[in-house]
């Protein structure tokens, strides 16, 4: 099954916190699915929902049988100092570079257009906030939901999860960690790594074959256990 984020209808009004989603999420699961045992799997931002209804499951007593991050980080912040420096030296060297190879009009454009939409970002919706009176297009609705997800994933801080994450990494990585121990060992009673072809994006697309065995893998043993 898979869950459709709130506010991507275009009517109602996203969440920006990572505790809503999850419990927004848990609800429509256990009402399906009341006893468990559960198995998730999370993509990118979706994996810090995913480890967030995992561990409010485990504290409600219902048993997770699997719990898979596929190239999940955290808001850079969360993240040591190590791999923090590397992601911001990444960020600068490819914006320079991107920068360098376009007319000097369009590049002075794109600076100011990141900076209004970092401006769009950094606003916070009140609680309570009315939702949309009319449909949005699917462009203004993915642009709505996208802002809303990085507000709440600067605001997530993940706690340590007493059970076993499994965590699927790409073969190349350009702006994301490379190696996810330094971070996820530490808030994990358990972690199992393992690396398929692609980078972050290629991983669920052109080369998602080697992807799907491992998580049908994972599922099979998770239903063997």
């Amino acid at each position: 099954y898979g869950i459709q984020a709130k506010g991507v209808d275009g009517m109602e009004e996203p969440f920006d916190r990572i505790e809503d989603m999850a419990a927004y999420y848990l609800a429509a699961l256990v009402e399906l699915q009341p006893l468990g045992p559960y198995i998730l799997i999370g993509y990118s931002f979706g994996g810090l929902i995913a480890l967030e209804m995992a561990q409010r499951l485990t504290e409600a007593g219902k048993p997770v049988a699997l719990l898979a991050l596929l190239d999940s980080y955290p808001h850079p912040r969360c993240l040591p100092p190590g791999q923090r420096l590397w992601l911001i030296t990444k960020k600068i060297e490819r914006h320079f570079s991107d920068l360098g190879q376009k007319p000097l009009g369009v590049a002075f454009s794109q600076v100011l257009g990141a900076v209004k939409q970092r401006l769009q970002i950094a606003e916070i919706h009140e609680p309570g906030e009315p939702a949309a009176s009319s449909r949005l297009s699917f462009a203004q609705t993915t642009v709505r939901v996208k802002k809303s997800d990085f507000v709440a994933m600067k605001r997530y801080e993940p706690r340590f999860y007493p059970g076993k994450i499994r965590f699927v990494r790409p073969e190349f990585n350009s702006y994301l960690p490379i190696d996810p121990t330094p971070f996820w060992k530490a808030l994990a009673a358990e972690l199992e790594i393992e690396t398929v072809p692609g980078d972050h994006l290629g991983m669920v697309g052109v080369q998602c074959k080697s992807l799907a065995a491992v998580l049908t893998r994972y599922v099979h043993d998770s239903s063997v256990g």
